[in-house]
């Protein structure tokens, strides 16, 4: 008798009773029917039927999974084809759902079916068998299944050290066993993608690693989308139109059939919507057109979120108006970071006249580059599969960190209704390391906030034990001892700590270990503090002053060891070093170990007070600049950076940043650094010793030495006009 699993059970738990080894089919498929609890064993030769229509690539990659012997004549059928061919007509056509990229498969003790509404439907139908075969045996199974959104996938879209070519490799293989058929290809930091030398042709070397990863692209069934950004100096002419136009030509000779055209973060004239749509309704109509088989175009507005636009100025319903219909459009949501409602799609859909092409700008960490992002997908919400055309996610610049996301958009985009975010990151979790996940898992719960930013996004971290955390602090100021907290916490970071070592010593994703290598020797870090915090508070709860002071130096110790690991690895000049665990643990370590040190110096008034500050801080920074006032000021030494803001700043009229220093310094030196300015006259710098009476000093673009100015605070203003620019480096030193 035939029986229905529900899909909201997890699909590793429905084989159980079937097959030795729990099998996940990622992503979840839209309707799965167990015709009976028997495994069919594969064993012999097949019958392998296929007609005309059906694709090598599908025949090759089946071939390969069961070794099947095309030359030898078995008993045991395969069928396999797509909507149309004479073997899938009679018999199977009403069975595959008529959506494209949908699939039906059937395994029975006789036959395996595999129709796919089309080639790349076929193929999904595969890759799903391979996900049920364990043990070279399968269960007996319907499946029909599409995906709910059209283009799903990944942007390499971030700034940064783009990936490399054995990354992207790795990448495009990953996106075809999880059923995405998108990769963009747009590095910020590519020269050939952007400024300066988007208007030429790669170099023959870096031409045929596009061209190869073009090839291994179609082995996958993904789009392989080159994306161009002219916009930072692009000249509205005649000569730039027929330069993109020559470089797409240029890459369709490499194989791409697939184009997108950019136009973020920038400034100036490049930001002209009349020009933009122009340009690229001369590009659709001369080149995308005149293909037939090139991929509709794509294009990332200036205006892409809803924070940023300015609808009475017209910039995003001038493209709704002018640009091509055929042209997508590409958006992130509410704002550059943000996740995805059904409000924020009906909103730009009816200015831009179209579904939008989501950009989902995590798990990347180009703003936030000292964090890794490698917690859950969620947010997003999961009615909005009518209201989008795409949804690629843009990662880290660590590729294989970021396939723990990427999986789970895989899975998300494919069947919104049936996305659980929590068994998909478990699963994802398990791909990535099937021996070691465990460890992989506990990293990762501890791994997933971005620590304060400018964009205001933050993920749930060390969720788990939080509840505890909160608990005992509250106890803790009140005096009060709850033994199973702190047994609980004991446990949790000591299990940190181990996780650490087994993680450093595993093989099981050498790739992975050595991406996110200094963030283990921090988490180590993390879990042997917390253990020394506890011996902490037996030493005060005990009256073992002399413990207690060991204990207090051993501390300090461990944090100078977390800063020269900070200080040591992932050197860049953006938010630079390594953080963990920051949203719950390390102010749980802070605040505990401040309370008992400012309580232990009350309770021995005789001997010389302890620093109860783990992390004392002496500069600070205030901004009433929207994209600054919330990003983390840098400090090395006596130097302190406002990080660089990614995207193009709004500088207001009297918008100002503002270093607060703990006392009067000599100054030494500022560096105001803004794309495109060879004067800033349009800026005030004024220095003060209270923050009342301020004196006017002279600013220019670069470095400036400041001659010893005495001063506890630093001001610089915007005193004319709103600006829009792109902020490279603001930075003090102080003597």
């Amino acid at each position: 008798m035939k029986k229905t699993i529900s899909l909201f059970i997890l699909l590793g738990c429905l084989f159980q009773t079937a097959l030795s080894q729990k099998v996940v089919l990622n992503p979840t498929p839209q309707s799965i029917t167990f015709v009976s609890e028997k495994v069919i064993s594969l064993s012999g030769s097949y019958q392998l039927i296929h007609d005309a229509l059906c694709d090598r690539i599908s025949i090759d990659y089946l071939s390969d999974l069961l070794k099947v012997n095309t030359n030898v004549a078995g008993t045991f059928k395969i069928t396999l084809g797509i909507q149309g061919d004479k073997v899938i007509k009679n018999r199977y056509s009403k069975k595959i759902p008529q959506r494209s990229e949908g699939y039906y498969l059937s395994v029975s003790e006789k036959e395996i079916v595999l129709a796919g509404f089309d080639n790349r439907g076929l193929f999904y139908a595969i890759v799903t068998l391979s996900q049920l075969l364990k043990d070279n045996a399968l269960p007996e199974v319907e499946i029909a299944d599409y995906p709910d959104v059209r283009y799903r996938g990944v942007v390499e879209g971030f700034y940064g050290t783009p990936w490399s070519f054995d990354d992207r490799l790795r990448q495009i293989a990953f996106y075809g066993e999880n059923k995405l058929n998108t990769y963009i290809y747009g590095p910020k930091d590519d020269p050939y993608h952007s400024s300066p030398n988007w208007r030429k042709p790669y170099p023959q070397e870096e031409g045929l690693r596009i061209k190869a990863l073009v090839q291994a692209s179609i082995a996958n069934k993904v789009n392989f989308t080159w994306a161009i950004h002219p916009g930072k100096d692009i000249q509205w002419t005649n000569e730039d139109r027929d330069a993109l136009l020559q470089k797409f030509e240029s890459m369709y000779l490499l194989g791409v059939r697939s184009f997108a055209v950019f136009f973020d973060d920038i400034s100036g004239i490049g930001t002209n919507a009349e020009k933009q749509a122009e340009l690229l309704n001369y590009i659709d109509d001369n080149f995308i057109q005149t293909k037939n088989d090139v991929t509709p175009l794509i294009m990332c507005p200036t205006e892409y979120n809803k924070s940023w636009s300015n609808i009475e100025k017209g910039y995003l319903p001038t493209l709704g108006t002018k640009l091509n219909r055929t042209v997508e459009i590409m958006w992130t949501g509410d704002r550059v970071i943000a996740t995805i409602s059904k409000e924020s799609l009906q909103w730009i859909n009816q200015h831009i006249k179209r579904p939008a092409y989501i950009w989902w700008n995590f798990p990347v960490s180009d703003y936030v580059r000292n964090h890794l992002l490698m917690g859950k997908v969620y947010g997003n919400e999961k009615d909005i599969n009518e209201q989008l055309v795409g949804f690629v996610t843009n990662p880290m610049e660590r590729a294989e960190a970021s396939k723990i996301a990427i999986y789970s958009v895989a899975d998300y985009a494919w069947n919104l209704q049936h996305f659980d975010s929590d068994e998909s990151w478990k699963n994802a979790i398990e791909t990535l390391m099937p021996v070691s996940y465990k460890y992989l898992q506990v990293f990762c719960q501890h791994n997933s906030d971005l620590g304060p930013n400018g964009h205001k996004f933050r993920r749930a971290e060390s969720e788990a034990i939080q509840p505890v955390v909160d608990s005992f602090l509250k106890d803790l100021v009140q005096n009060k001892v709850n033994s199973t907290e702190q047994q609980e916490l004991y446990q949790e970071f000591n299990r940190i700590k181990q996780t650490a070592d087994f993680l450093l010593a595993s093989n099981d994703n050498d790739i992975l270990i050595n991406e996110i290598k200094p963030w283990i020797y921090q988490f180590k870090n993390l879990g042997e503090t917390g253990l020394e915090l506890f011996a902490l508070i037996d030493a005060y709860h005990t009256n073992n002053t002399s413990c207690f002071i060991n204990t207090y130096n051993y501390i300090k110790t461990l944090r100078k060891i977390n800063h020269i690991i900070d200080s040591s690895f992932n050197q860049n000049p953006y938010q630079s070093g390594v953080k963990t665990g920051t949203l719950v643990l390390q102010p749980f370590i802070e605040q505990t170990f401040e309370y008992l040190v400012e309580s232990f110096n009350k309770k021995n008034q005789n001997l010389s007070p302890l620093n109860s500050k783990l992390n004392y801080i002496p500069f600070t920074f205030n901004s009433n600049i929207a994209q600054i006032k919330g990003v983390p000021l840098q400090i090395k030494g006596k130097s302190m950076t406002i990080p660089t803001v990614l995207e193009v700043v709004k500088w207001e009229s009297q918008g100002f940043i503002t270093f607060n220093l703990d006392r009067l310094y000599n100054l030494a030196e500022l560096v105001i650094l803004i794309e495109g300015e060879d004067s800033l006259n349009w800026i005030q710098a004024e220095t003060s010793a209270n923050n009342i009476d301020w004196k006017k000093i002279d600013v220019k673009p670069g470095k400036q030495q400041l001659n010893g100015v005495n001063a506890k605070y630093i001001r610089i203003k915007n005193v004319a006009e709103e600006k829009n620019v792109k902020l490279k480096k603001i930075s003090l030193v102080v003597e």
